[in-house]
């Protein structure tokens, strides 16, 4: 069995019905590159014979009563896939707006936890077009947080997808095994009573960042402050429906916008994304004076031995959308992100971790038991969710099928109610933002406006 870290149940206490945490992808494929041609049948035992590679979709959540730590994962051994793929057809004309409406019904319900914690539907009927005629189609994959942060996910699609349409299958990949309950109560009291151990490993390293962060104040190298940010439609209160866009640019268009003005590809993305931001808001009349906060993600894999599926940490980032010229907030946004990577790097990477591990199973329900009950902080603590994550630089095959485009979907919390993550493929940037209809009712707006901010930036190269 494998023991959930405190960052993993965290994110299995935090779910609700209408802050369901699993990470999603959209993709779109072209059948007419199948071998022997698609069918439904022929995709689903393709992919049950992948399952041997893939332990994160083989596990299910085991517990005991008299277990006092967090849960653990298990080797579902009765694991039948046609339980977790299913098969839908868009309606006509089976457009992108057709798409974006099924998969974001598809994002807003919860997972079932009696299963391993992921599920997969295969929509037919993209572009009025029949998969089985050489056609297009789309997958959307759902697995919950607690199993994948970004970089497993993405590790996920790498497992499912080949550089061949008529690629062997993947070798094995052992899973965490069973588990009774006698020796999940047993391994869960022995954690239980190492917590104050933990305690001590945190309360050091969270005075270094105090200090830290204050000396980096002190002297203008801090990253953003968190509760700094204006509050703007995407801090509120969110429903248990969702919304969805998606968006595609030239990854060498991108390049040629890093190479001409010395930054960062990162840089360029959250130019993109505060460009977008700061003329959908002002078109609304609900631009701030002061500057959009993003906060970003960062996969720390390898950089700790901690135990645990999310190995994460993350900044704040200013995206200086007080600035109207695009060449200058691409400047300043660069300036800034030196100094947020710079603060970041000196907390460590094993700050969240640890701080997660340090929380017992009971403090975790006090702490969300609060929250639930305490209304949303007048001044935001950041306006925006942005993930950049690299992808295959390859053209890709899922069952034969050439992937033509790749879209992630992070989650969206009350009061953080905008994901934007990014992934690149191929020459392609793949673009996919999730919201609640509640908070904006129209954020294909918002996608339609990345390629003119990159049209603009490449016009002033």
């Amino acid at each position: 069995m494998e023991r959930l870290s405190g960052l993993d149940a965290g994110l299995l206490y935090s779910e609700s019905a209408a802050v369901p945490l699993h990470v999603c992808s959209i993709t779109e494929m072209d059948t007419s590159t199948v071998p022997g041609g698609y069918t439904f049948e022929r995709f689903r035992d393709g992919l049950a014979a992948r399952m041997v590679a893939l332990p994160e979709l083989r596990a299910k959540l085991a517990d005991s009563q008299l277990n006092l730590d967090h849960p653990v994962w298990v080797e579902d051994e009765n694991l039948d896939v046609t339980r977790h793929v299913h098969r839908i057809a868009l309606p006509a004309p089976g457009g992108r707006q057709e798409l974006t409406d099924i998969c974001a019904h598809i994002a807003s319900v919860p997972l079932d936890r009696s299963k391993p914690l992921w599920e997969m539907w295969v929509i037919e009927g993209l572009d009025g077009d029949a998969a089985e005629d050489g056609g297009r189609l789309a997958l959307m994959l759902k697995v919950h947080h607690a199993a994948v942060d970004g970089v497993s996910a993405a590790n996920v699609l790498n497992q499912l997808c080949d550089t061949q349409p008529d690629a062997e299958l993947p070798e094995a990949v052992e899973g965490p095994g069973g588990g009774s309950p006698l020796a999940i109560a047993a391994d869960g009291l022995l954690r239980f009573a190492m917590r104050p151990l933990q305690l001590t490993r945190v309360i050091p390293v969270t005075t270094a960042m105090v200090v830290e962060t204050v000396k980096r104040a002190a002297n203008g190298t801090a990253m953003a402050a968190p509760f700094s940010a204006p509050t703007t439609r995407f801090n509120g209160e969110l429903t248990s429906e969702r919304t969805i866009a998606l968006a595609q640019l030239d990854l060498n268009d991108v390049k040629k916008v890093k190479n001409r003005f010395d930054v960062k590809v990162n840089d360029v993305v959250m130019a993109l994304c505060a460009g977008a931001l700061r003329d959908f808001l002002s078109d609304r009349d609900e631009l701030p004076d002061r500057p959009l906060i993003a906060v970003v993600p960062s996969s720390v894999h390898g950089q700790t031995d901690r135990a645990g599926r999310n190995q994460l940490s993350g900044m704040f980032c200013n995206l200086h959308t007080d600035i109207g010229d695009p060449v200058e907030r691409l400047k300043a946004i660069a300036s800034s992100n030196v100094n947020a990577k710079e603060h970041s790097g000196s907390l460590g990477p094993t700050l969240l971790v640890d701080l997660a591990q340090s929380i017992s199973r009971g403090m975790f329900s006090g702490l969300i038991g609060l929250l639930s009950r305490t209304p949303l902080p007048q001044t935001a603590i950041h306006n925006v969710v942005i993930s950049n994550v690299p992808g295959p630089p390859t053209t890709l095959y899922t069952g034969g099928a050439e992937v033509k485009g790749l879209y992630p979907l992070g989650p969206i919390f009350h009061g953080s109610g905008l994901n934007i993550t990014v992934m690149s493929q191929g020459d392609r940037l793949n673009v996919g933002i999730i919201s609640c209809p509640k908070l904006v009712d129209d954020l294909a707006d918002l996608a339609d406006r990345f390629e003119d901010e990159l049209d603009e930036l490449l016009n002033r190269s």
